[in-house]
């Protein structure tokens, strides 16, 4: 099952770098052989429409982000679904449920989709290190990417 990881943020804005450090950990584990073949990743400072191509050719896509609603620390793992009304900024970045409803309109369907967070604690400018609770939470977020890597995809039933 061919399996894109995203992780994204900036990574001069403390804790929003999480995404893009360990999308680049887990592409040095990757090159290395220690993770389930077919496994493609990149560490991008925003989500942009150009990805949409790249979702539609994955089955899974797991995206890696910072959260700023979430305790400092807190893994969260859920589950995303293409959502039209999921709207970006556009002078920003694109939420990763707006780029999978393009994905689904133009390609005609969209990969199972997840989301790993951790909650942060410094989002300053020019800041370049994680916060300590942050830092704490790097393993347990990548065991939760390497978990979904391998899961099995859902059933379908048609």
């Amino acid at each position: 099952m061919h399996t894109l990881i995203i992780g994204y943020g900036s990574p001069i804005r403390g804790d929003d770098a999480l995404g893009p450090l360990l999308a680049d950990r887990i592409a040095e584990q990757v090159a290395g052989g220690g993770w389930t073949p077919d496994t493609d990743v990149q560490a991008r400072h925003i989500l942009t429409a150009e990805l949409v191509a790249d979702l539609a050719q994955a089955a899974r896509v797991i995206f890696i982000d910072a959260a700023a609603d979430t305790a400092p620390g807190a893994l969260r793992t859920r589950q995303l679904h293409p959502d039209a009304t999921a709207l970006s900024t556009m002078a920003h970045f694109h939420d990763p449920r707006e780029l999978l409803a393009w994905c689904e309109g133009l390609y005609g369907s969209a990969p199972e989709a997840w989301l790993v967070s951790v909650g942060g604690a410094a989002w300053d400018y020019g800041h370049f290190d994680l916060s300590p609770a942050v830092q704490a939470a790097l393993p347990a977020a990548l065991d939760a990417v390497r978990a979904l890597c391998i899961r099995q995809p859902a059933s379908t039933h048609g």
